[in-house]
């Protein structure tokens, strides 16, 4: 992952909700055609998606909630550029 990537914003697309589940015990991610229900990981990345933090800002909040995980950039760019691909969110 290059400098230029860190720096991009990533935002929900619009029509989409990332919230808590209570019934399926999980964070989802809402839409006009269904629901998607997320692991754990891909929860505490989206979870930090506001549209206003760069991906190295959402990557250094993870990396101290989770300091016995390591370097994280590549793992979280890996997700979002998913995420991307399955129309979850852009990147601005």
């Amino acid at each position: 992952m290059d400098f230029e990537n860190a720096n991009k914003v990533p935002r929900l697309r619009l029509g989409f909700r990332f919230q808590w589940e209570p019934a399926q015990n999980a964070h989802v991610l809402l839409y006009p055609e269904g629901m998607v229900r997320l692991n754990e990981s891909a929860g505490a990345v989206l979870s930090e998606v506001d549209g206003q933090r760069s991906v190295a800002d959402i990557v250094a909040t993870l990396e101290k909630q989770f300091p016995e995980a390591g370097p994280l950039m590549t793992d979280v760019w890996d997700f979002l550029e998913d995420a991307e691909q399955k129309s979850w969110i852009e990147f601005r």
